[in-house]
């Protein structure tokens, strides 16, 4: 069995990255423009066989964005910034956005700052021209705590005020947990929609994710006008191998009707950035998946 983003991103969140220092220089945080990208966890595999022909074969497709899911060491799947930059570059690609996990380890509530791990992740954001980085998880300790969650949304505010030093924004990405887990009477969803302020802290939502937890895209997006500048556009189908009882699928195939999710979110959500993610394949070649769904995609109205 495939395994699925969420064991991925349980087992590496913990993992701290960088040795350098952050440049503060600031900077306007301009308005993102409306793209079509895809998010590299889609095909992990073949991304962590071989890079770069993978990227070819994207920007062959007709992709000319990507969202990364590895950054380990200050390397973007084993290059260092400048260097993933002028490799994607050189392919006309470019990465928007990426997904690293901001925990409780990288706030020193000591010195009231960040660690110089988040720091470097926030830099090489920069370097790379990143408009959104995304923190794609949350520690199982927190969502039992009510007052440590809301330690860790103010760590996001803060995020988005050192983000924005930088040109960039910050953002949380959800998965199932948030739509089934509840504190003080409110889902996880409600309290970090609530607790965040909605001009430091953007929301990515995988509209496919939140299936397995009983959310339903069309509900949050019209509960939360205007929140949502990135969205991950994902299928889901019924699953008997996947815990939360879903699977991913190719657009159109599952239950999630995402066509209309879109439309609405472009509309109404504040949608700009619209990124493709398929996690399981149903015996499809990843790489083939992810081409089927950009073509879909187009047919959709969405370049």
């Amino acid at each position: 069995m495939n395994q699925s983003r969420r064991t991925f991103l349980r087992h590496g969140a913990a993992a701290l990255a960088g040795t350098s220092l952050l440049a503060r220089g600031l900077f306007a945080t301009p308005k993102p423009k409306e793209l079509v990208g895809v998010q590299l966890y889609s095909i992990r595999e073949d991304m962590k066989k071989d890079p770069l022909g993978t990227l070819k074969q994207l920007a062959g497709m007709g992709y000319k964005h990507v969202e990364h899911a590895n950054y380990q060491e200050r390397k973007f799947y084993g290059y260092a910034p400048k260097e993933f930059k002028k490799v994607l570059s050189d392919l006309g690609l470019s990465m928007p956005s990426g997904h690293t996990v901001l925990g409780k380890q990288h706030w020193d509530e000591a010195k009231k700052d960040f660690t110089d791990a988040w720091k470097y992740t926030v830099e090489d954001a920069a370097v790379l021209g990143q408009q959104y980085v995304i923190s794609p998880w949350m520690d199982q300790a927190l969502r039992k705590d009510y007052d440590g969650l809301l330690a860790l949304l103010d760590t996001f505010n803060r995020s988005g005020e050192l983000c924005q030093k930088s040109g960039m924004q910050f953002g949380y990405h959800n998965h199932d947990f948030e739509f089934s887990e509840s504190l003080n009477g409110q889902t996880l969803y409600d309290i970090i929609l609530q607790k965040t302020d909605p001009k430091l802290v953007v929301q990515q939502l995988d509209i496919g994710n939140m299936v397995g937890g009983g959310g339903k895209a069309m509900d949050v997006l019209k509960k939360y006008p205007g929140r949502f500048p990135s969205m991950h556009v994902k299928d889901s189908i019924k699953s008997s191998t996947e815990e939360v009882g879903y699977e991913s699928t190719v657009l159109g195939k599952g239950i999630v009707s995402p066509k209309e999710v879109i439309d609405w979110g472009r509309k109404s959500g504040g949608t700009v950035h619209f990124i493709i993610e398929q996690e399981s394949y149903q015996g499809q070649a990843p790489i083939a998946a992810v081409k089927e769904n950009l073509e879909i995609m187009k047919k959709w109205g969405y370049k």
